[in-house]
């Protein structure tokens, strides 16, 4: 009997150390900035070849805490990203830009990552698309 309440009581202690230590990190998290993305894949839809690459991702930080990106990488050297400078504050909006190479012909669907302080520390986002060969300019002789 006596070995039954001491493993209740540990039992309790640790329902109760448990608890106390989800909270805690649901209260850090909700502390953290936080990420909102207006979209998390951009589409370019189908675009000529050598035509404007550039987009936008954009953003709010709806957490409490600014957020500070340390690092953005494309999945390939097709895709450069640019990094924010200044830390984005609570309830400011941002954006990150990305170029794609559009010299490329064919469909693509690559990924960026971010990587900052925010509650999703590493957060990935995708551009996908189709580049079709430009039209020639050229006129025809009849």
């Amino acid at each position: 009997m006596k070995k039954i309440k001491i493993l209740i009581t540990l039992l309790m202690a640790t329902a109760i150390f448990s608890q106390t230590s989800l909270s805690s990190s649901l209260v850090e998290l909700v502390k953290k900035g936080m990420f909102s993305f207006e979209t998390e894949i951009l589409d370019y839809g189908t675009i000529e070849q050598n035509s404007d690459g550039n987009r936008f991702f954009v953003f709010t930080n709806t957490g409490e805490e600014p957020i500070s990106i340390s690092k953005i990488k494309g999945s390939c050297s097709c895709t450069v990203p640019s990094t924010p400078e200044a830390p984005i504050m609570p309830g400011e909006k941002a954006e990150i830009k990305v170029k794609y190479a559009t010299n490329r012909v064919g469909a693509f669907n690559k990924t960026v990552t971010i990587y900052s302080n925010a509650s999703e520390e590493i957060k990935i986002v995708r551009i996908k698309g189709n580049v079709i060969k430009a039209e020639s300019t050229i006129p025809l002789n009849n």
